[in-house]
């Protein structure tokens, strides 16, 4: 057997048996699995369905399209739709050029504040070619909506963006429309984590809101890894100029298998029951975290994650991250509001609910398992 092959086993077993509590990710279907490992990893097709730069594309266009036109149903929506990113992150990158140009200032959520490095942060290519300011979270952790117009006033952003990738609560899209107009900006919004709950129905929705919205496929959505972009039709031709040939060639027909059936498998009854218990087992653990006495950013969540202020405890979120991994337990080191310690070693730790609910677990297992948690923080401190 390959080495290869071998590594992908180990893996495989580590998936298997691990419990799986990072936030961003989760476990696709064998049929997502079998559409990114196909044929189509070997068909080029630069451009887009009908305008392609090579021939022997009649079927990745026929893929393509179906593609699009399952996502518009997915999220209930006319906007226009690009699925050739290749990630989260390619998609911001194309979105922002779609409608800035390097030096024009955007207003985003400070990543120690839950936002994300593609948002501005100075080591990311987004904060070398644009002008990120930032707006922040109120004394309980939540967005600081107050600050947003302010900062807006004073800054005059040509884009505005909500979204996060460690929040753990309900974002406000109309009062960021409402900023956005007052000031004159686009709105965009990232809406990677929490794209499954708006497709079920447990987050407002951005759609109507947003000039642009991009997601991932792979986290609440539970599919493959990929980006998607939407935006308004008046938008839809500098979007996808801005992805190709803008940032990228050609795009990955076998992944875009992959996002096909992640939209088909997100349209099934069942998949909104899913989020549903995502939800309530979100709220169950977070709860009984609460009651041993922890600190939880905003105390509490209304989505998929929520976030451990270890401050008080005397252990940072790496030394938790690695015991935990020691017990077959997998989670994050994270950033918390008015963070101390460097992003390498946090005062906190992101705990997530959507992969473990896709492999079954009940509200009784996460609890169970903060109690585990709890154990390992407690013999980090000697107790």
């Amino acid at each position: 057997m390959s080495r290869v092959f071998d590594i992908i086993e180990k893996e495989r077993k580590r998936q298997a048996e691990n419990i799986e509590l990072i936030a961003s990710e989760n476990f696709c279907s064998e049929a997502v699995q079998r559409a990114v490992g196909s044929c189509l990893t070997n068909k080029y097709s630069e451009g887009y369905p009908g305008r392609r730069y090579y021939g022997g594309c009649v079927h990745v266009d026929e893929l393509e399209e179906y593609c699009i036109e399952t996502w518009q149903k997915v999220f209930k929506t006319d906007y226009h739709v690009n699925v050739q990113p290749h990630s989260g992150s390619s998609a911001n990158f194309a979105a922002y050029l779609s409608v800035l140009k390097a030096g024009d200032t955007v207003l985003s959520l400070e990543l120690n504040n839950g936002g994300h490095l593609t948002h501005g942060s100075p080591v990311n290519l987004s904060g070398k070619i644009f002008n990120f300011v930032f707006y922040g979270v109120d004394e309980k952790g939540y967005i600081d909506y107050d600050d947003l117009r302010a900062k807006a006033l004073a800054y005059k952003p040509k884009l505005i963006l909500a979204g996060a990738s460690a929040y753990p609560r309900i974002i406000e899209f109309e009062k960021f429309r409402t900023v956005c107009d007052e000031v004159g900006a686009f709105f965009m919004v990232d809406m990677a984590h929490i794209a499954g709950l708006i497709a079920a129905g447990c987050h407002p929705s951005p759609f109507g809101l947003a000039d642009i919205v991009t997601t991932t496929t792979h986290k609440t959505l539970r599919g493959t890894r990929g980006g998607l972009i939407f935006c308004k039709q008046e938008l839809a031709k500098k979007v996808d100029s801005a992805v190709f040939p803008g940032t990228q060639g050609g795009p990955l027909q076998h992944v875009i298998a992959g996002k096909a059936i992640t939209a088909e498998e997100a349209l099934l009854p069942e998949y909104k029951t899913y989020i549903e218990n995502v939800v309530k087992n979100c709220k169950a653990m977070c709860n009984e975290f609460i009651q041993m006495g922890y600190t939880v950013v905003t105390g509490g969540t209304d989505n998929h994650l929520f976030l451990l202020d270890l401050s008080d405890k005397g252990v940072t979120g790496k030394a938790v991250q690695e015991a935990c991994d020691e017990v077959g337990i997998t989670l994050n080191k994270n950033c918390v509001p008015n963070e101390k310690l460097s992003p390498m070693l946090t005062s906190g730790v992101r705990i997530g609910t959507a992969a473990m609910t896709t492999k079954g677990f009940t509200a009784e297992d996460f609890i169970k398992t903060a109690h585990r948690i709890d154990e390992v923080i407690r013999s980090l401190q000697g107790k």
